[in-house]
């Protein structure tokens, strides 16, 4: 399973901006995905968590994005999104896309990545 983020780039505070990803899984592949989601990473910090979303739905936020970022998955199309709303300079960062693949035959690394995309606020 691999993971392609695309979406990203520059605007101002206030603005909105969408990031996509999109895990390629072979046509009778025995992996499904589970929790898919988006870390971000800016320089200097360590990763954090932005949003998780579960095969069913159901969702979690980081404190600092809630109300603001809405993240969706497509599980026919195998796609996550997150659109960022009222963007602010502490949102600047590098984005990460990551899915949960089962079955896992490494617990607990259970998890693949995307290459990440740059997200830059100008205030």
């Amino acid at each position: 399973v691999q993971l392609q983020a695309s979406g990203g780039g520059l605007v101002q505070t206030g603005e909105s901006l969408t990031v996509s990803c999109a895990a390629s899984v072979d046509s009778g592949s025995i992996f499904t995905l589970a929790r898919m989601g988006w870390y971000r990473q800016a320089p200097g910090k360590q990763r954090e968590l932005v949003a998780l979303i579960t095969k069913s739905g159901a969702t979690n936020y980081a404190d600092a994005v809630k109300g603001r970022f809405t993240i969706s998955r497509d599980n026919a199309k195998n796609t996550v999104t997150l659109q960022m709303n009222r963007l602010n300079a502490n949102d600047t960062s590098v984005y990460y896309c990551t899915a949960e693949v089962l079955p896992c035959f490494k617990p607990p690394d259970c998890n693949v990545w995307g290459q990440g995309t740059q997200v830059t606020v100008s205030s």
